[in-house]
């Protein structure tokens, strides 16, 4: 049966030299590029392209910027002629999954005592976020994390955050100290008057229950806001 432009284009029809695939079981993962990462993902070409140069496609959508890939969305994704739902989800499912690899390694090397390992696990999680979200860092008594929860999530301006289910959360994952975060879309990190208020409200009641307040910190791609560095806690 002649073989159609699409199954010609798929990773086990291409050159020796152009297979990710096999290149990675000779060499290991870290003799690919990104592209040929992505290209192992995305699997098959179209009828116009392959996979690899779909991916390099992908890397053009992020300003060939691995930081930003994790913010593209599964829409996003699809704007490139070839990724249908199937490739952008797989490849927006490994994005998220190297993320929480990450977080769950610093959880477990490091005891967070100061704003800068906290931000670094923060802005891995939400600081590229086109939305904002509100999430908890759930801490033990040696400051270790025993896990992250997003409280809320809003529009680019704003969300609601109830104090009762932070607390209540906090009291379920038997945690002692807690952090709150959110991130700014906007890139501005100054805190607003209502992320004061909330902080304090947040304080107060956390007093209440025993429960340590390490910080509030705010996001984004241009770095972060610490109450607690700034003496604002």
């Amino acid at each position: 049966m002649e073989k159609t432009l699409e199954t010609t284009n798929s990773i086990k029809h291409w050159a020796e030299d152009d297979r990710p695939r096999e290149k990675l079981q000779q060499h290991g993962a870290a003799s690919l590029g990104l592209h040929e990462l992505l290209g192992i993902l995305i699997n098959n070409g179209s009828k116009n392209a392959s996979a690899i140069d779909l991916a390099r496609q992908v890397l053009q959508l992020a300003d060939n910027d691995l930081s930003k890939l994790p913010r593209l969305s599964v829409t996003d994704l699809q704007r490139i002629k070839g990724i249908g739902p199937a490739k952008a989800i797989t490849i927006k499912a490994a994005l998220e999954l190297a993320v929480r690899i990450d977080q769950a390694g610093l959880a477990v090397r490091h005891k967070l005592t100061n704003s800068v390992d906290l931000a670094r696990y923060l802005r891995k999680r939400i600081g590229s976020e086109d939305r904002e979200l509100f999430v908890v860092v759930f801490l033990n008594a040696g400051n270790r994390i025993l896990g992250h929860e997003v409280i809320s999530s809003g529009g680019i301006t704003g969300t609601v955050v109830d104090v009762r289910i932070v607390m209540r959360r906090a009291i379920e994952s038997k945690a002692t100290g807690l952090v709150l975060c959110h991130n700014h879309p906007s890139g501005n990190l100054k805190p607003s008057e209502a992320d004061c208020r909330l902080t304090e409200q947040m304080k107060d009641a956390a007093k209440l229950l025993e429960l340590r307040l390490i910080d509030h910190i705010i996001v984004s791609d241009e770095g972060y806001y610490s109450f607690s560095d700034e003496g604002t806690l």
